[in-house]
């Protein structure tokens, strides 16, 4: 017989096979992971944070003891009453500093108000914008944020269709009611203004009523809220044309919104830097959401500036900042610094960000981490590009399609309307495709709709889509999923135009002109040409101050760059272009005053391939394309 230790000896080269074998096993499956699935542990990671986000709001709704945005600040208040909550123009407020100041609210208008009451809010970006807000919500109270941009006829339309029977305006804005103030004490409306005296009759001030009140909490079976799907909020969309639409933001929205940075990886050590307007819901929903989710601190800016941006940053030790639309365009068109790069900026939170200006914002101020976020204010679909791959909105895998229920479909830009085949069913698109988003509207995706008038909310319906008697959110986007389950924006439907049998995207078209050297801002559009079927391009260009437009070098850059289909044939200098308070375009007045060089007073020109060079569109110019002598 063998000794017993010759025997374990005999079985070491079997168990070193083994190992090897395991080992082996793990390198192969980690060169395939990187190989098939690259992003496999991130996308994990990331969903794993949705998921645990989402399950919490699903023990709310089967309890029904939903803790509200506003029952979380009441929570970090308790918890954390001396950290910093909000900096705004050098002062610092601390969670139990604006805990009191809402309570003072509430105790104002405790015997005012009842629940389920909507009051309206027309306030700038200050501290108080959200002492009166979180004020109201003690109250069992919806808020509806005004616009502080609208006016007059407008600003009326929005107290009607959201019901408000009481609005509190900003000192600074006062003026701004000046001739609805009659209308509006004519419909029953209480007007009060953050002042400490009454600065005309009919209108009450608040601030020495604060002062007076108590900073006891009023009770919180006041605010208590049972179901996920109440409205909280009542966000206007602005549209480019048109009244504005006020979205109905249950405490579902809210809350998912508020999400956002901690399922990014943001915790409370971070210092949030927040230049966008409150009554938007990046800024509110995301940003001050988002802040008290986490516990961080927030730095409110009353309006963006691009020449103070990065002071800000180094001033407070900025790790996070949110952007919306052109606002990082804005910051790469400053003049260069020397410590631009001096900063602890982490990541960037925010939607609408072009590549072009992806990369040279990389390229001037660091590798600083953006984060896109697609959604809109009333829509029931979030997209989140966690990998940060530059140009897309979001990411997609078989998972999150399981949770998510979206659709790209076959859309027809010249009846503007999704194909359909001939069972009367929309049709999906093939991978890389562009397609309209679409978004299942569901008991895990509803679709909240807008206050007032329920042809509102129709409209953003399509029904019988896949089968009869479903039911889609219309995004009116745009879209693309490439073959790694990247998803790209391409265009809105209305800003999207058909020429020569052909699709062209404008925001393609944007970028390649933000490409030139002495363009600063472009914004691309479509012209009807008369005889001519489609639209022709056409672009409305700002020059950078220290250049000058040459026609020649346009001509060439656009001739290597875009398709013939593609290439604006019309170009019009402008010093400004009209903006929404969200930085997105407005190109209404644009397309409507077409190219007549008789009507438009700002310089134009017209590609001209015989002379390889954009040339003057004077009005000789402009008959013989009228006329059709000249082919375009």
């Amino acid at each position: 017989h063998k000794h017993p230790s010759a025997r374990s000896l005999m079985g070491v080269p079997e168990m070193l096979s083994w190992v090897a074998a395991l080992l082996t096993g793990i390198l192969s499956a980690h060169l395939a992971q990187r190989l098939w699935f690259p992003h496999f542990w991130k996308d994990a990671l990331f969903l794993m944070r949705v998921i645990r986000y989402g399950a919490r709001l699903e023990i709310y709704r089967r309890t029904s003891r939903v803790v509200t945005v506003v029952d979380r600040f009441v929570q970090q208040a308790q918890r954390i009453p001396e950290k910093a909550f909000l900096i705004y123009e050098g002062v610092t407020y601390t969670y139990g500093e604006l805990e009191e100041r809402s309570n003072r609210v509430a105790r104002v208008f405790g015997d005012a108000v009842k629940e389920g009451d909507t009051v309206a809010l027309l306030m700038s970006n200050e501290p108080d914008f959200l002492s009166v807000w979180f004020g109201f919500c003690k109250l069992g109270c919806a808020v509806a944020f005004l616009n502080t941009n609208i006016r007059s006829r407008s600003l009326l339309h929005c107290f009607r269709c959201c019901g408000a029977e009481l609005l509190v305006v900003g000192a600074d804005l006062l003026e701004t009611l000046e001739d609805i103030l009659p209308s509006l004490q004519e419909d029953g409306i209480t007007v009060w203004c953050m002042t400490q005296e009454s600065p005309r009759p009919g209108v009450h001030s608040l601030l020495d009523q604060m002062e007076e009140a108590s900073q006891e909490p009023v009770a919180a079976e006041r605010r208590s809220v049972r179901c996920l799907r109440s409205p909280t909020l009542y966000i206007f969309t602005s549209g480019t044309t048109g009244l504005p639409k006020a979205a109905v933001i249950t405490h579902l929205q809210a809350l998912k919104a508020a999400g956002g940075f901690w399922v990014y990886g943001a915790t409370g050590s971070d210092v949030i830097y927040t230049p966008l307007p409150l009554y938007h819901s990046a800024a509110s929903l995301v940003g001050i959401g988002g802040t008290i989710e986490l516990g961080a601190t927030c730095v409110l800016k009353k309006k963006f500036s691009a020449s103070q941006f990065w002071h800000d940053c180094r001033k407070h030790n900025v790790t996070i900042f949110q952007y919306i639309g052109e606002l990082c365009r804005y910051l790469c068109n400053q003049p260069t610094a020397e410590n631009e790069k001096d900063h602890r900026v982490l990541m960037g939170v925010g939607n609408g960000l072009r590549q072009d200006v992806w990369r040279e914002f990389h390229r001037r101020f660091g590798d600083i981490r953006m984060c896109e976020i697609y959604g809109s204010t009333e829509g029931n679909l979030c997209f989140m590009n966690h990998i940060g791959k530059i140009g897309a909105v979001g990411r997609s895998n078989f998972f999150y399609k399981l949770i998510f229920k979206y659709d790209l479909v076959k859309y027809d830009l010249v009846r503007e309307e999704p194909v359909r085949d001939h069972s009367g069913f929309c049709q999906h698109v093939q991978k890389g495709e562009t397609g309209l988003l679409l978004s299942k509207i569901c008991s895990q995706s509803p679709f909240f709709g807008y206050a007032g008038s329920k042809q509102l909310t129709e409209k953003k319906i399509l029904r019988d889509v896949f089968v009869t008697g479903d039911a889609y959110f219309n995004t009116g986007d745009l879209m693309a999923e490439d073959e790694d389950d990247f998803i790209c924006f391409r265009d809105r439907v209305g800003d999207t135009f058909r020429w020569k049998g052909e699709n062209v995207a404008t925001t393609e078209v944007t970028e390649i002109l933000g490409l030139v050297d002495f363009i600063q801002e472009a914004s691309v559009y479509g012209v009807q040409v008369p005889g001519n079927e489609g639209r022709a391009g056409m672009a409305a260009v700002i020059v950078r101050p220290e250049c000058t437009f040459d026609g020649k070098k346009l001509f060439s850059h656009v001739l290597r760059e875009l398709p013939s289909y593609a290439r604006p044939l019309f170009i019009r200098l402008q010093e400004s272009l009209e903006m929404t308070s969200t930085f997105k375009q407005q190109k209404f007045a644009l397309v409507e005053s077409g190219f007549d060089p008789c009507s438009i007073s700002q310089p134009l020109f017209f590609l001209d391939c015989s002379e390889k060079s954009y040339v003057p569109l004077t009005s000789s110019v402009y008959d013989s394309i009228v006329s059709g002598q000249r082919n375009v």
